[in-house]
Order: structure tokens, then C-alpha cells, then sequence
């Protein structure tokens, strides 16, 4: 009686290497290094190799180089060498490259063989800056309603409709002014045949005016708000590049916030600025007629203007604008059904497909560029006072031949690979905010609160572990240390979990995990009461043993389920802190099940199991 099988003791001593394995990354801390990454260029041997060139030429030394498939990382003795190492390699590699201030893992490269990576620290316990931004969706709906303006103008005249003006009311909605019912009939006619997105009533006005509102459906209006919060989440992702953060943390909260952590960042004007930046995009045709080169020596054509590629290369454009990046609605990368190359899915509003149609009409075969415009501003420190250095950068990020006269939608292709395609569709739907975006709650968490924060936390799950190891092997004896093996091995696997999943350890995190530690022998004192109650009603050792863990398991169940069903439920609905503290509850409960019940039970079986048993010490 009371023996597992071999199979249930070799599944148990699997788990718990798996678990001792991913969890030993966290005991050996992190190193300064430095993290190169680019959506521009590729991240590849010779870049590695230029990075090493200049450290060497400017006398630094690294400890170890690691080439990823995105990204280079550099690790360092310490934070001296890292912050004299950051201008050298950014001086070297130029402004294609994302140059970030990190702390690498100094995980031994034996264990990163397996894939054993130490978890994330958040910002409470890293430090950096947290930001939660509203998106002014009135602003999006007017720009909106703005567009639909133009386009009206241009239908109802085309359609030879007399109006008089078209504006925005004030309750929402464009209010179109006719010269009679007629020609309002008329306009209300063409307006539902061609612009399916809006609907048409006549207000009830007491003048004898003849009015039409033109209101954008519920559904649109909708679909509009959640387009314009995935352009700026978007958008802010490519600009928190420019920071140089290395994990940094942009999410969705509610219908129009984002939340925005950078950890590690401690200069908020800076994190503003590069937030605050503005984007634009421009189409404009190739001057294939003239010799680049002849700019580039001061020649510049009349009509043409001088911009250079992303290789470097000189290209001269037409000065005539066809068409900029406010008309885009979309951008998708994709694969071309026909020869399988990559391309870009391109989708315009009303008023940008027909200038596009009438610009390409007459110039198909001849190149159309996408021009990247930028403006950033900057604060430097010139002759000991803090001035702002604007700065506009212009580059053609695309120069595809037009293949045949585009409308509201087109491809660019003539791309290299998928992920310079998926860069450019990023770029194209980023090149400017859908909707303005306030800071509306902003507060920095220093680096020493953070391991304030980590050292409290600490000492928190350790003086809650020692006091409850304590306790029970002095209230349940032998059966007490069994249960005290089985905690020292829950926590393992929740750190190992927490590393495995790569999850973000938060303070409220380090709470649930304190819980866990607390909660993770109510079982064992469910079992171990219930054997002593067996045992006083005149079982036998064995058969109480067996009993308790037989009839106590249900109980144990029920009690599990429902809390993980509460953190489920704070995991859904909860934001940041709430959710960090229901990742940790949940992965202890599930942990603590598999200690307290099978680890425990197999313990106690390998030393009371198949013995003659004439009394139970608990």
C-alpha cells in the first residue's frame, strides 16, 4: 500500500529538473551591455564586425559579443565602459541603427543553449518612466468628417448639385446647404449612391432653408476611434524606438488610452519629445531626365529637388507633390499572388484616390517615390544653457515603377524581403499620428526605489517561507518537512514558470507570489488533519495515509478552483499591477497543486510506503 509506479516518480523528478533548469538563470543577475537594432538595415556579421572595429580603435573592451537574428548585443565589465561604448558604436553605425542601453542576462551560455532566460523586471522594480496617454478621438472623427467634406464638394459638383456651403455641425455631422427641395433631392440622391459610410436626414428647422446632415454611421464611427488608437500605438512604438529603450512597454487600456512604460528611462522631457514628434509622407514622381549626380555637384533642375535613398544614393523628384500621407487609410504587407515577391497593400480615402488616379493616369512605366519626412527636436546643451536643435530628415524609403494607372487601392513592390515590406507598411501607417494624444498621468520610478522595491520584496517571501517551514516541522513533524520540501520546490517552478513564459515580475507580482507561499500548504494541512483524524478513529498508519490523501483532495480542489477562477477574472479585466499579481497567483495555485498533492504524496511514499507501520508521528 501507498506506492507510486515508477513511471509517476520519473514524470515528477522531469518536472522538477525542467523547473530547477529554467529557474537558475534568475540567480546570476545581469551585466551592462549595449542592444544595436534596426527596422532600417539588417543586423548581420558585418555589422557585428564594424561594432568590434571601433571599440577596438577607441580602446574599450567588451566581454562578449552575441549576434541575434534581430539584434546585437554587447556585454560589458560595467556601467563606464557601457556609456563610453554607446557613443562610439552610434558614431559608427550611424543613424540606421538603434543603439539602446541594456542589462543583458549573464546567463552562462550552457544554460542559454537550452533557451533558459531569467523574467522581465517591470517598471516598479527596473525603474524608467510611466506615461498614460488619451487619444482625442473628437479629433479623429473631425478629421474624418473633414475628408468627407472635400470628397462632397467635389461629387456634388461633379454631379452638377447647386449648394450652397458645406460645414460641420455642431452636434455632429456635415450640414450641406441646397439652393431648393430639388436640388437637395438630388444631392441626397447622389450622396447615398456614393458614399456608403454616411447617412442622410433632413433636420427639422424652422426656416425655410433647404438643409441635408450628413452623418457618419455608428459602425464607422467606431471602426474610425479603433484605427485611429492602432495608428498611434503604432506610431508610438516606431518613436520609442528613437529612445533607445530596450523592453519597452506600449499596450492598449480601455477604448482610447495607452499605456506607455520605457524602463530605465529617467529624462521625461526627453521621452516627450520623442513622443511629441511629428511625421509626414509625401508620393512624388523620379525625374529619370536629369543625372542625379548633377545635383549632387549644385546643378539642381528647375522643377526637380535632391533627395537621397536609404543606401545613400542620390535620387531627384519632381518639386509637385501628387500626393502625402494623410490620405492613407491602410498599409498591409503582403505576398504577390502572381511571382510570390513581397508588397504593400495600399488604401486611400475618397480624395487621395483621385489624385492618384489622375497623377498616374499619365505616367505609368515611370517610378513613383515614398518620401519619409521627419521632424524631431532635441535638447542639447550649448555654452551651459539647454537649447532645442530641430532637425528634418527627408529620405526615400521606396521608388517602385508604376505599372499601371492606380486608384483607391495599389501595391508598392519591388521590395527586397518580407521584412523590409513589413517596414515599410509600418512606416506608411506610422508616418503620423491618426489623432492628437495627451499625457494625462505621468510618473518616474527612480532606479534605487526600484531595487528598494526588489531588495522589500525579498525579504518579504523569505521571512514569510522561514516562518512557515518552521511551523510545520514543528506542528506536523517528519510529515511537516516533507511539506516543506514541496514549498521550497513550488516556489522553484513559479520562478521557473515566470522565466519560461519570459512574464514581467511586478511588485504586486512578488504580493502574489508572498500569497502563494501562504497558501501553498493549506492543502498539506488539509491532508495531514485528515490522517491524524483517520488515525484517531482507529486506522491503521497506511490506511490513514492513503485516506487523507484520497478524501482531502476534493476539498483541496474546490478551494484552488475558485481562487484560480478569481485571478482569472483579474487577469481579464484588470491593467498593468492587477494583472502582473494574477499571473503569479495563478501559476502558484497550479504549481502548488502539483507539490502539495503528487510531490508530497510520492515522498511520503518512498519513506512510509510498503512498511509495517505500528504508529505515525504528525
Amino acid at each position: 500500500m501507498n506506492r507510486y509506479p515508477i513511471w509517476k516518480y520519473l514524470l515528477i523528478l522531469v518536472l522538477v529538473s525542467i523547473g530547477l533548469l529554467f529557474a537558475l538563470p534568475n540567480i546570476y543577475g545581469k551585466e551592462p551591455a549595449l542592444q544595436v537594432t534596426s527596422s532600417r538595415a539588417e543586423i548581420s556579421e558585418l555589422t557585428e564586425f564594424q561594432v568590434s572595429n571601433a571599440l577596438e580603435e577607441a580602446g574599450i573592451n567588451y566581454k562578449a559579443m552575441d549576434l541575434g537574428i534581430e539584434n546585437l548585443i554587447i556585454r560589458f565589465e560595467n556601467e563606464e565602459t557601457q556609456l563610453k561604448a554607446q557613443s562610439v558604436v552610434k558614431e559608427s553605425l550611424g543613424r540606421n541603427f538603434v543603439v539602446a542601453l541594456n542589462l543583458a542576462p549573464a546567463t552562462p551560455y550552457w544554460l542559454r543553449k537550452f533557451g533558459a532566460e531569467p523574467m522581465f523586471l517591470g517598471l516598479d522594480l527596473r525603474g524608467g518612466v510611466h506615461f498614460l496617454m488619451e487619444v482625442d478621438m473628437e479629433a479623429a472623427i473631425a478629421k474624418a468628417e473633414n475628408r468627407y467634406m472635400t470628397d462632397l464638394r467635389s461629387d456634388l459638383r461633379e454631379s452638377k448639385v447647386r449648394y450652397k456651403t458645406i460645414t460641420r455641425n455642431e452636434s455632429g455631422g456635415l450640414l450641406i446647404r441646397f439652393k431648393n427641395d430639388d436640388e437637395r433631392d438630388k444631392g441626397q440622391e447622389v450622396i447615398e449612391d456614393s458614399f456608403t459610410d454616411l447617412e442622410t436626414t433632413i433636420p427639422q428647422i424652422s426656416s425655410d432653408e433647404s438643409q441635408l446632415l450628413a452623418a457618419i454611421k455608428e459602425e464607422v464611427v467606431l471602426e474610425t476611434q479603433r484605427l485611429a488608437l492602432q495608428q498611434n500605438i503604432t506610431t508610438l512604438r516606431k518613436r520609442v524606438n528613437e529612445l533607445g529603450v530596450a523592453e519597452p512597454v506600449i499596450q492598449q487600456q480601455g477604448l482610447k488610452r495607452v499605456v506607455v512604460q520605457l524602463p530605465g528611462v529617467q529624462d521625461t522631457a526627453r521621452a516627450k519629445e520623442i513622443l511629441g514628434a511629428t511625421a509626414t509622407l509625401e508620393f512624388r514622381l523620379v525625374d529619370d531626365k536629369h543625372d542625379p549626380q548633377d545635383a549632387v555637384d549644385g546643378r539642381v533642375p528647375a522643377g526637380s529637388k535632391l533627395y537621397y535613398e536609404r543606401t545613400g544614393q542620390p535620387i531627384l523628384l519632381r518639386k509637385q507633390v501628387m500626393l502625402t500621407g494623410d490620405s492613407i487609410i491602410n498599409a498591409a504587407s503582403g505576398i504577390d499572388a502572381l511571382d510570390g515577391s513581397p508588397n504593400v497593400n495600399i488604401s486611400l480615402d475618397g480624395k487621395g484616390a483621385k489624385r492618384m488616379k489622375h497623377g498616374t493616369r499619365d505616367n505609368v512605366g515611370k517610378r513613383l517615390a515614398v518620401v519619409f519626412i521627419e521632424n524631431k527636436s532635441e535638447t542639447v546643451e550649448e555654452k551651459g544653457e539647454l537649447v532645442q536643435q530641430k532637425e528634418t530628415i527627408e529620405e526615400v524609403i521606396s521608388a517602385p515603377v508604376i505599372r499601371e494607372q492606380l486608384g483607391q487601392r495599389f501595391q508598392i513592390t519591388g521590395l527586397d524581403s518580407t521584412q523590409e515590406a513589413r517596414t515599410l507598411a509600418l512606416l506608411l501607417r506610422a508616418g503620423a499620428l491618426a489623432a492628437p494624444i495627451y499625457i494625462i498621468e505621468e510618473r518616474t520610478v527612480g532606479p534605487s526605489l526600484g531595487q528598494d522595491n526588489i531588495d522589500k520584496g525579498f525579504n518579504s517571501v523569505m521571512i514569510g517561507f522561514v516562518l512557515v517551514l518552521i511551523f510545520m516541522a514543528l506542528y506536523y513533524k517528519v510529515f511537516g518537512l516533507v511539506a516543506d520540501v514541496a514549498l521550497a520546490l513550488n516556489l522553484v517552478l513559479i520562478v521557473a514558470l515566470l522565466s519560461l513564459l519570459q512574464a514581467t515580475l511586478t511588485l504586486p507580482g512578488i504580493a502574489g507570489i508572498v500569497l502563494t507561499v501562504g497558501m501553498a500548504v493549506d492543502a498539506n494541512v488539509l491532508i495531514f488533519e485528515r490522517i491524524r483524524e483517520e488515525i484517531r478513529n482507529g486506522n491503521s498508519p497506511q490506511a490513514s495515509i492513503h485516506a487523507g490523501y484520497e478524501k482531502a483532495f476534493s476539498t483541496i480542489a474546490d478551494a484552488n478552483i475558485t481562487t484560480l477562477i478569481a485571478a482569472l477574472v483579474l487577469f481579464s479585466f484588470g491593467t498593468g499591477p492587477i494583472k502582473g499579481f494574477a499571473v503569479t497567483l495563478s501559476l502558484g495555485i497550479i504549481s502548488s497543486m502539483f507539490t502539495a498533492i503528487m510531490v508530497t504524496r510520492s515522498l511520503v511514499n518512498l519513506i512510509y510506503g510498503g512498511r509495517r507501520l505500528e504508529k505515525l508521528v504528525i
